[in-house]
């Protein structure tokens, strides 16, 4: 029988004005103390003998030693003043009464080793006080935790706790000189980005003050007159790692999201938590916002100073209608930036190992669009697409597959000619199937595939490989008829 795993909220508790008890003396409850010490008022050890170091804190007046065996009755006296209370000796039925009166008593416990008692665990740990960066695992794996921890602790600048103490001070004149929040978080958003951060980082605090100040200067003169901006972003074929680093910048950014289906809720997930999120999003045959509603909202947005982030699938300028977006925005004098995505071409086609193009069999690589005319028709120059030696890649072809192969064989290529059908290439429940012009269309059928699919049309794929691990911790699955 499978387990449910425990679920956590993580949250920073302030523990500065109470006390927190650990009922335990060894090297478990060293560690415990080492994670408290500086963080609460008084620590309180109940042990029958110490560490020397948890010794050294008690000579020290930085720690009450309780000595003896934990007594029930004492312990439910000392529990309701203490903020947290860590159950860490190696006496499975001493850990669980500590347990049982923390619950009873509402006091938040760790038991260490034993989840299932506990009503909060701890995370590794990354400190630049103040700014701490807490990561957990959920109790599945704390070797994971420390992991991540060692790839945070080489990010972060060592002296990151200076400039956060100087913008700490910074924030009582901001705020008189910036009563609106919204400008306020703009004006640190570009002391975080630019030239004045790295001066805080250095201790060089009369630099970082001089170029916030011209910061804030600028926001004030442009209090009249708020100009917003829109960011047309590629959010790629789906998988959250394989999002841009200057992606995920402005997604962090961005005073508002404006998206389509074709993006993962998964890349959906980076986008900062209090951004309005506006779904846009244009299936077949149904439109949420016709074309010109979206390029209207975008500019309504920036007319009043968002931010405005343009997330698209793939990239915006393949398929993706940017240029469209991108013409109107500049045409009403609306600064617009561009960040590229990776394709869905590129991507499906890598993470189903097809190559695009190989030197046996495609010198070239075609993309088109499957998209039918009102009337059901392709217009597409079909001479050019049947040929040997290259590749094509149709986007939004599913519902036309059977004219696709139909026209493709009229035109020259045969029926045993190779086809692969992508579905949700690069995320967790990709599937690819493969198969001929004369079949692929009844395979596909067959396996229930639905859109978002990519059709690759070609002798590459000839050459995928049988397994890959090309989502981490997902094999690409073969199908073929």
């Amino acid at each position: 029988m499978t387990t449910k795993p425990f679920s956590y909220l993580p949250i920073v508790l302030r523990t500065d004005q109470r006390d927190a008890l650990v009922v335990g003396g060894g090297q478990v409850a060293v560690q415990k103390m080492r994670l408290l010490k500086g963080r609460c008022r008084m620590l309180h050890i109940w042990a029958e003998t110490l560490h020397p170091e948890l010794a050294a804190l008690v000579e020290q007046g930085q720690a009450v030693f309780w000595q003896g065996k934990v007594e029930e009755e004492a312990l439910r006296i000392i529990l309701p003043d203490m903020a947290l209370v860590f159950a860490a000796t190696d006496d499975e039925a001493v850990n669980g009464m500590v347990a049982r009166q923390a619950h009873a008593l509402r006091v938040p416990v760790c038991v260490v080793d034993a989840p299932a008692l506990s009503s909060f665990i701890t995370p590794a740990l990354v400190d630049r006080s103040p700014v701490q960066v807490a990561i957990t695992t959920g109790g599945a794996s704390p070797v994971l935790a420390r992991r991540v921890r060692q790839m945070v602790e080489a990010m972060l600048p060592a002296r990151m706790g200076e400039a956060a103490r100087f913008m700490q001070k910074q924030r009582d004149w901001l705020k008189d000189r910036l009563p609106g929040m919204k400008q306020r978080q703009r004006v640190w958003e570009f002391f975080v980005d630019g030239p004045a951060y790295e001066a805080a980082l250095a201790g060089e605090e009369e630099r970082a003050r001089s170029q916030l100040e011209q910061l804030v200067e600028a926001a004030e003169g442009e209090a009249d007159r708020p100009q917003g901006e829109v960011w047309l972003v590629g959010a790629g074929p789906g998988n959250p790692d394989w999002l841009t680093l200057a992606a995920l910048r402005l997604m962090q950014n961005a005073d508002s999201v404006l998206y389509d289906n074709l993006v993962a809720p998964e890349v959906l997930d980076r986008v900062r938590r209090d951004a309005e999120r506006v779904y846009v999003g244009k299936k077949r045959s149904h439109h949420t916002l016709p074309q010109s509603d979206i390029e209207a909202e975008m500019l309504r947005r920036a007319r009043r100073g968002e931010r405005v982030l343009r997330l698209k699938g793939g990239d915006p300028f393949v398929f993706g209608r940017g240029g469209e977006e991108m013409d109107t925005l500049l045409a009403a004098n609306v600064p617009v930036r561009v960040i590229p995505g990776i394709t869905a071409a590129n991507g499906c086609a890598a993470a189903a190992g097809i190559p695009l193009t190989h030197r046996d069999c495609a010198q070239s690589c075609v993309v088109v669009t499957g998209h039918a005319r009102a009337d059901g028709t392709l217009n597409l120059h079909w001479p050019s697409l049947a040929r040997r030696g290259q590749t094509v890649v149709i986007y939004m072809g599913l519902s036309s597959m059977a004219e696709l192969c139909q026209q493709m064989q009229a035109h020259g290529l045969p029926e045993s000619w190779p086809v692969a059908v992508v579905y949700r290439g690069s995320c967790a429940d990709q599937r690819c199937v493969t198969g001929t012009l004369g079949t692929i269309a009844g395979n596909v059928r067959r396996q229930g595939l639905q859109s978002p699919v990519l059709i690759i049309v070609g002798e590459v794929v000839h050459h995928r490989g049988e397994v890959m691990q090309a989502v981490p911790g997902h094999s690409t699955l073969k199908e073929s008829a």
